[in-house]
């Protein structure tokens, strides 16, 4: 059975999406419509009944979670080195990925869906712009670790879930009004991990503009 990936474009998925193609997996991708209300359709919620992509199904077994998806795929995988295979180098890097998902990542959720938190409408706001500011912080804190990196990539010689998580993040920015252009040296990793064939790939069949971001109106 080969394995499933319940992706949406421009979510999170794009993590382990760009992941499989790397590895030169065997993977069926299946789009989620999640503007169309898919995720929360009787038949997705019994694959995930928390209703949210990604989603990766290996021999029957649905497993959720950016950090618990990269994991298994690192392991599946092992010679893509989607991760530093041992020593310091991999506690550094899950710590990165740790960070990124539990840090970087719900701050830009307070900033795209502050209803999430609250359901006042003045609260919202508040909620929405102090995020903003703090997304802001996060993505120059990664601009900083982006430069002083000791490799091609973040995690090192191989690219890898770091490298496709900056991206994500990145990208996002654009749409929380973010130029990534003035985050010099992460917009070039993310334009050149987007460049390589596997992540190209991905990057078509999700369809994706790697800058969104839109400059206020005069």
């Amino acid at each position: 059975m080969p394995l499933q990936l319940y992706y949406a474009p421009g979510a999170c998925s794009f993590v382990p999406h760009a992941a499989l193609e790397l590895a030169g997996a065997s993977f069926e991708p299946l789009l989620v419509k999640l503007h169309k209300g898919e995720h929360n359709t009787p038949a997705f919620r019994a694959i995930n009944p928390r209703g949210q992509v990604p989603v990766l199904v290996d021999d029957g077994q649905a497993i959720t979670q950016i950090v618990a998806i990269g994991l298994h795929l690192d392991a599946r995988f092992p010679q893509a080195q989607l991760l530093p295979p041992q020593g310091l180098a991999r506690t550094r890097a899950l710590e990165l990925l740790a960070w990124m998902n539990n840090t970087v990542h719900p701050t830009f959720t307070h900033v795209f869906m502050p209803a999430k938190f609250t359901d006042d409408a003045a609260a919202q706001a508040s909620v929405k712009a102090h995020a903003l500011t703090r997304y802001r912080a996060l993505l120059e804190e990664l601009e900083a670790m982006v430069t002083t990196r000791s490799g091609p990539w973040l995690g090192g010689a191989s690219p890898g879930l770091l490298d496709a998580y900056a991206l994500t993040l990145l990208r996002w920015g654009g749409f929380a009004g973010i130029d990534p252009t003035t985050l010099p040296h992460t917009w070039a990793l993310a334009q050149s991990f987007a460049a390589l064939p596997p992540v190209a790939r991905v990057v078509e069949r999700e369809r994706l503009q790697l800058n969104v971001y839109q400059p206020a109106a005069a």
